[in-house]
């Protein structure tokens, strides 16, 4: 695993098994602002298997939560999952075929278990398109002069909303 990280994305979820599809549309979601739609089938089907290991072995009484973090990171995307099940700390990575896994316990809160998966040909993470976000515009509200009225409702509309609620049958 290449650890200079250009890009992440993460998201947290209950370890149940509606997790597995918020997964699938969470890689989607990344890697289509990521421009990296040729990876859709691809990651989507190796996150959906790592998230899909932690709910089988989940009480479902009493889930716990599974972090999904998809990084780019060298020539590869990287996705990581992190539990915490702490009965589980020591099990192998799942296999998924065809991609490296590794799986790292982590101290006294679970574990991590990656795959990478190449991105394609001449691509690194540096290279990859990232989404431009503006700038959130703040709304500011303006402060009333010191010496004016303070604002009340016209009388005849508030009226009429409660002759309306007076009139509707709930």
């Amino acid at each position: 695993m290449n650890s200079q990280t250009a890009q992440l994305d993460d998201l947290r979820l209950v370890a149940l098994p509606s997790a597995i599809k918020c997964t699938e549309l969470f890689v989607r979601f990344s890697l289509t602002e990521w421009s990296l739609r040729e990876l859709f089938d691809e990651a989507a089907d190796v996150a959906r298997q790592l998230v899909e290991a932690v709910v089988e072995r989940t009480d479902t009484s009493s889930p716990g939560f599974v972090t999904v973090r998809l990084r780019l990171s060298g020539n590869c995307l990287v996705v990581e999952v992190e539990d915490d099940q702490l009965d589980h700390i020591h099990d192998d990575a799942p296999v998924v075929e065809g991609h490296p896994t590794g799986a790292v316990p982590l101290e006294g809160r679970g574990k991590l278990v990656w795959c990478e998966i190449p991105l394609p040909d001449g691509v690194t993470a540096e290279q990859v398109r990232l989404p431009r976000r503006a700038e959130r515009r703040v709304r500011t509200v303006p402060e009333p002069a010191p010496d004016a009225e303070p604002a009340t409702p016209d009388p005849s509309v508030v009226d009429r909303i409660l002759v309306g609620l007076q009139n509707r049958e709930w």
